[in-house]
This record gives C-alpha cells, structure tokens and sequence, in this order.
C-alpha cells in the first residue's frame, strides 16, 4: 500500500495520479460499517481496472476545532494505517486536519481533493460530511461533482437496530463489554504498549503478569478481570488481565489504574518490550479481598474462567 501524507495546499496534479476509486471517512476503529465502504471502493476499482484508495484525516477534527485534548482512539493512527493495508487497499491518503482545511467550502474540498486527485469514483458512508461547518454531504456531492466522478453511498449499517458507529463503539468499550465490541468492529479491540516494572506482588504470590504502561490515545476498557491475548515478538499467548487499582493492596487510590497480564505458560524477562493486547471477555468486575488468600483464590478461578473462554472459542 502506498501511503501519501496531503495538507491545505498541497501541489499534486492530477495527471500525477492513476485513476482511482476513493473511500472517504474518519475511520476510527475501520469497523464493519467502514469496512463496507472500503470493501465497496475495492469491488469497484476491480471492476473499473484502476487503483482502489482510502482518505482518511488526522488528528480528530475535535482536536483541531474544539481543541479537545486526550481523545481515545479506537485505532491510532499507526493502528489504522495497518489495519487498512490489512484490507489490501493500494493506496491511503491522510490528510492533515487544520483550520484551513476545515474551513474549504465543499466545491474547494471537492476540487482539490477529489478532482485533483484523479478520482473517478467516491464511496462514502450516507453519513459522510464535507466542507466549511460539514455542509457538503452525499446529497451535494453530485453537484459538486462537476460531472468528473461518479459516486456511491453505502447505507446506513447496524448491529440489532443499532448502528455501528465509532461512538457506540466507544460506548461499549467503556462498559467493559469487551465481546460485544468485538462483534461490531469485526476483531478484537486492541491496545498497544511498553511492559514495565511494577510492584512484582503477582510474582510472590504465584501469578506474575507483565504489567503493561498502555499507550497514550487508546481506550481502554473499565477496571475488572478480562480474557486476553498478548502479543510479544509477534508470539500470541492466552492470559487474564486485571485492570485496577488494586484495593487489597492499596489504601489510597493511584492516580490512573494499572493494566496487568498473567500470562499462560509464559515465564521470559519482557522488561521494555512492546506488546499488543487483545481484549475478548470481562470476567468479572474489580473487588476488594479481605486477604491475600482471598485474592489468590479468585485468581484461580479467574484463570480457570479464562481457560474455560478461550477452550469453548477453538471448537
């Protein structure tokens, strides 16, 4: 996949461009509703015989135009970047989201950014805005078209009446319902990050876990027990993590909770090394144990739980 960076003004020329059939959205998260439009891009480069591309915009719009700080990622951009390659798609736009950009009026998008581009056709969501305050929509882009590109809109996607959209995902995410989220993006949320030292208590009392400092920008999910895998030196293993403040331990509250993997049949030193978690089941919430033989307990049975998921998920 070819990766192209665009700002407000950009100096490509269209005959600097194959032909092509351009996805346009967010896509934070590359969902199955995303999914769906890229997928529809792709069918309809193969059958026109041109290249199939994606645009895409960073950062979040909010970012720029709320200045919003501390926006949680679905899939930061690095995560997205591959997930679209995943998607075999030859060529991926991002365009970098200012004020200026934000403030073309939809001909001006239109014409530099589709037209300019060499665009034949464009696929986006029903939802899809573009343009000063999102004026321009799938409605408008006919008109703004002038006759250089034709386009499709992919309706409206949903899950159970809902729709699949970021935020919902967003929304789940945060609940803890780590399986459902999974069911509308498609795979298993994931979250990248750096293994460090931590309190080593896990270790003494039979169940040590690589405690992982996650990334800035990804969402994570709410404090409790999770099924996961773990991701090192492209090597998969099963565990169970525990996201939390660990109340059995700790009088005073931490500032942020902390994020530990036990992790199956695994005893290599990981110090420093980055990994990817994968997050399929909460197995139950965050508690408070009289003592430390109430905790290693549980652990069992947390463990035994998490054997149990991830044996019922192979056959």
């Amino acid at each position: 996949m070819k990766l192209i960076k665009l700002s407000y003004p950009h100096n490509f020329k269209k005959n600097e461009f194959d032909e092509m059939v351009l996805a346009l959205g967010y896509f934070d998260g590359v969902h199955k509703g995303h999914q769906k439009v890229i997928l529809k891009a792709k069918e309809i480069a193969d059958k026109m015989g041109v290249k199939s591309a994606v645009m895409t915009f960073n950062p979040h719009p909010l970012v720029v135009l709320r200045k919003e700080i501390g926006i949680d990622y679905i899939t930061p951009l690095e995560d997205k970047i591959q997930t679209i390659e995943n998607l075999n798609v030859d060529i991926l736009f991002i365009v970098e989201f200012t004020r200026e950009f934000a403030a073309l009026l939809p001909q001006q998008f239109v014409d530099e950014f589709i037209i300019n581009l060499n665009v034949k056709h464009v696929v986006a969501g029903f939802d899809f805005t573009y343009g000063h305050l999102g004026k321009g929509t799938m409605e408008t882009i006919p008109f703004h078209s002038r006759e250089q590109f034709l386009h499709t809109t992919v309706e409206k996607q949903t899950d159970h009446d809902r729709k699949i959209s970021s935020t919902l995902i967003r929304e789940v995410i945060r609940s803890g319902d780590v399986a459902y989220a999974q069911t509308l993006i498609g795979r298993p949320h994931s979250t990248k990050g750096r293994v460090i030292h931590g309190d080593k208590r896990g270790r003494t009392i039979g169940f040590p876990t690589a405690n992982v400092e996650v990334f800035d920008d990804y969402i994570i999910p709410p404090t409790g027990v999770y099924a996961v895998t773990i991701n090192i030196k492209k090597q998969v293993y099963e565990g169970v993590c525990n996201i939390g403040y660990k109340p059995t331990f700790h009088e005073e509250k931490p500032l942020k909770p902390s994020v530990e993997v036990h992790i199956f049949n695994f005893n290599n030193e990981i110090y420093g090394e980055n990994v990817t978690v994968f997050w399929f089941k909460r197995i139950r919430s965050e508690q408070k144990f009289h003592n430390v033989e109430e905790l290693i307990e549980q652990i069992k049975l947390d463990k035994a739980a998490t054997i149990q998921f991830f044996e019922k998920k192979l056959v």
